[in-house]
């Protein structure tokens, strides 16, 4: 396991850019990995060599025969990384942007009355399109609750909810703003079990980083993420779309193919980011087992990944040698409960009497880096059933360490204490 494993976790942390520094704060923590994780160093160097090339992918010249190969290349990486023997992979703006469309195109093929279905602990990325397009197709939505307590909403929520008239589902696959999974198999068979012909889409932005992605275990048609938030860059998304959901009518230009989803020339060195990521999980499940197939390299590393997280996540929570943990701590309220084992990476916490853009500004003087959850159009829906105007995201992903979740315990224990004077 990676916690048994000192030198494992240094060759990790060595492998990312800007792992324990910040080149405007200098030395710091971060805790903020749900609002985009760190950059493999790889990463920076293949995009590096990739915005240099004035080349477009398919021209008949070398570079642009190569920028092509890179990018069917990743493309078959992505199958692999998400274990999709069937459907397409394509680049957008951002995981919401290729959500929306995903959810626009489900939504105008829909029968006329037909209904679309979501729950209430989703992302706006899902929650927002369908909505947004089911009143424009004539559609009713119908909002399935989730428990506030727990953060969760379950395969049973679904089906006390689905008629056979329903025509698109959606799933968040996990929270940013507790931190919670869900688990999207068993949603998916609650859906297909009474309305067989529905399109399920999937919001994995926040699940991405932190363990497995299995489509083929799924039934779904459409799964999107955000590289940025799985060790690549900014300015790109990446979503699978099944056979189905590529064959109905959607944006396109005139004469272009029908299953085609992509518009102007594709950023090659996005691919190629993509194909570092799928590389850097490999390389990881080799370490962690004795695997030598990729797939099996790459399910091992979402095993390693998900072990050690929760090793973090339960020494943030319960403490670490003599400092106490978060539940310990009089005036901190932890989001979604103590012990909940959906949680993945990530505790979110309200601490009583301060206001949490305080708290993150006093850790961030500490060199802790965390970030605000405010009760808006982001994450009101899980704050506000809970009375809170916002709370403080802790976000955390393997590369980070016992001794960082230590240091973050001290300064919140001070925090409190000067509550407690």
């Amino acid at each position: 396991m990676i916690q048994n494993d000192t030198a494992l976790i240094a060759a990790i942390r060595d492998r990312f850019a800007h792992v324990d520094s910040c080149p405007f704060q200098g030395p710091r923590i971060f805790f903020e990995n749900a609002g985009g994780a760190l950059t493999l160093k790889s990463v920076v160097e293949t995009s590096s060599f990739h915005a240099a090339l004035p080349d477009n992918p398919g021209r008949i010249n070398p570079a642009g025969q190569a920028t092509q190969t890179t990018i069917d290349k990743a493309k078959a990486d992505l199958a692999l990384f998400m274990n999709a023997s069937s459907g397409q992979f394509l680049a957008g703006e951002s995981g919401t942007e290729l959500l929306f469309r995903l959810i626009r195109t489900a939504c105008v093929n829909a029968p006329e009355g037909a209904k679309v279905i979501g729950s209430s602990i989703e992302h706006p990325a899902t929650r927002s399109a369908a909505r947004r397009w089911a009143d424009i197709a004539g559609l009713s939505y119908v909002n399935v609750p989730h428990d506030d307590e727990t953060g969760l909403v379950t395969a049973g929520d679904y089906a006390a909810l689905m008629t056979p008239d329903v025509a698109l589902a959606t799933i968040l696959h996990a929270s940013p703003v507790s931190g919670m999974a869900l688990d999207v198999a068993a949603i998916s068979r609650a859906i297909r079990a009474v309305a067989p012909d529905c399109v399920i889409i999937v919001d994995g932005i926040q699940h991405a980083a932190h363990g497995q992605l299995d489509l083929d275990s799924y039934d779904i048609d459409g799964y999107a993420i955000s590289p940025y938030k799985v060790f690549s860059r900014h300015g790109y998304g990446i979503a699978w779309i099944s056979d189905r959901l590529s064959a109905l009518p959607h944006d396109r230009l005139i004469d272009a193919p029908a299953t085609g989803w992509e518009f102007g020339t594709r950023d090659a060195g996005a691919y190629a980011a993509i194909s570092d990521v799928v590389a850097y999980f490999e390389w990881l499940g080799g370490e962690v087992s004795p695997a030598t197939e990729r797939r099996a390299r790459i399910e091992a590393a979402g095993r390693a990944i998900h072990q050690y997280e929760r090793f973090l996540v339960d020494a943030m929570i319960h403490g670490t040698g003599n400092l106490p943990g978060l539940k310990d701590l009089q005036h901190v309220k932890i989001i979604a409960g103590v012990e909940n084992p959906a949680r993945e990476g990530l505790v979110s916490i309200a601490v009583a009497g301060i206001a949490s853009p305080d708290v993150v500004d006093a850790l961030n003087m500490q060199g802790i880096r965390t970030h605000t959850r405010k009760a808006d159009h982001y994450s009101g829906n899980v704050l506000e059933p809970l009375g809170l105007a916002d709370c403080v995201r802790v976000s955390l992903c393997h590369y980070n360490t016992l001794p960082e979740i230590a240091e973050f315990l001290g300064a919140i224990r001070d925090i409190e204490a000067r509550l407690a004077a």
